[in-house]
């Protein structure tokens, strides 16, 4: 398969400059115009500021792209015919010449693809609440088993089970460090009561990375938490969820439309206050991976 990268991004993998992974499903799917493109060009922003080269990608009228141009991330951030890609979905999107953005599963396949070993997002998918009885199970989890790519995200998406989401990707053996905390963050909150093996600073995180590389094994995740000024309290958060989870089911949103969905519903919920805080969290999330790329290249 053919994959187009920027300028930018090939010159990087030509001289072997520190690269940095950005999704596009946060632009497309994930928030509202003009606040999808805004954060987009931001994190770019933070990567470079760190000393990366940001990669963000996608499929542009069916070719699979690594560093996507401003004008893409324009129509992503604004048409309605922009796909939602897990890597599953690639295949067909490159087949119909379709335009995709690609979530976290997809984004670390095609990162893997061109040698890009640091993403930055928001948070990973992971084991949907009732997921007893509906097997709902993010295809994030299974991609982070197998394909090597260092996630830097806050945590998994707290609409899920975060329990249960810990407890299979400790079956999968993918590590899960906490950055500076030894709490899983739980994305819109620094608290979730679940604890997690700590990593005092990216040189810690580069030393393990490549130590866990030679033992074959496959992603790695770096919990961060919220920036503090804009964490939400745990218990207020969870009522918003609920709320939200209840408003789904009455609407009776199935498969890949739930994530979106709740997302916009907890935001509705909360008066705007967690999509402030799902930006935050998205920029303070490619700066720490811009410092983990640095690190890698010296580790």
């Amino acid at each position: 398969m053919h994959i187009t990268t920027s300028p930018a991004v090939a010159t990087a993998r030509q001289h072997g400059h520190p690269l940095v992974a950005l999704e596009s499903t946060v632009i497309a799917h994930g928030l509202p115009y003009p606040q999808n493109v805004t954060i987009a060009r931001q994190m770019e922003e933070l990567v470079r500021q760190g000393g990366a080269v940001p990669a963000t990608i996608g499929v542009v009228a069916g070719a699979a792209t690594v560093g996507l141009t401003d004008d893409v991330l324009e129509r992503f951030a604004q048409a309605s015919d922009v796909r939602k890609l897990a890597r599953r979905d690639i295949p067909l999107a490159l087949a119909d010449g379709a335009f995709g953005a690609t979530t976290v599963s997809a984004t670390m396949a095609l990162a893997h693809a061109v040698g890009i070993e640091v993403f930055a997002t928001g948070g990973i998918g992971g084991v949907h609440r009732g997921a007893q009885s509906s097997f709902d199970i993010s295809a994030d989890l299974t991609e982070l088993a197998k394909t090597p790519v260092i996630v830097v995200c806050a945590g998994a998406k707290s609409i899920l089970d975060l329990p249960a989401t810990l407890e299979y990707l400790e079956t999968l053996s993918v590590p899960v460090y906490g950055y500076q905390t030894n709490e899983f963050p739980a994305f819109y909150s620094a608290q979730s009561g679940l604890t997690v093996n700590p990593a005092a600073d990216v040189a810690t995180i580069a030393r393990a990375w490549r130590a866990h590389r030679a033992l074959g094994g496959g992603g790695m995740i770096v919990a961060v938490p919220p920036p503090a000024s804009f964490a939400l309290p745990a218990a207020d958060i969870e009522a918003a969820i609920g709320r939200a989870l209840a408003r789904a089911d009455e609407a009776g949103v199935r498969g890949q439309a739930v994530t979106p969905f709740l997302l916009s519903a907890v935001a509705a919920e909360t008066s705007g206050e967690s999509m402030r805080t799902n930006m935050a969290l998205l920029a303070n999330n490619a700066t720490v991976a811009a410092a983990i790329a640095v690190a890698l290249t010296t580790a």
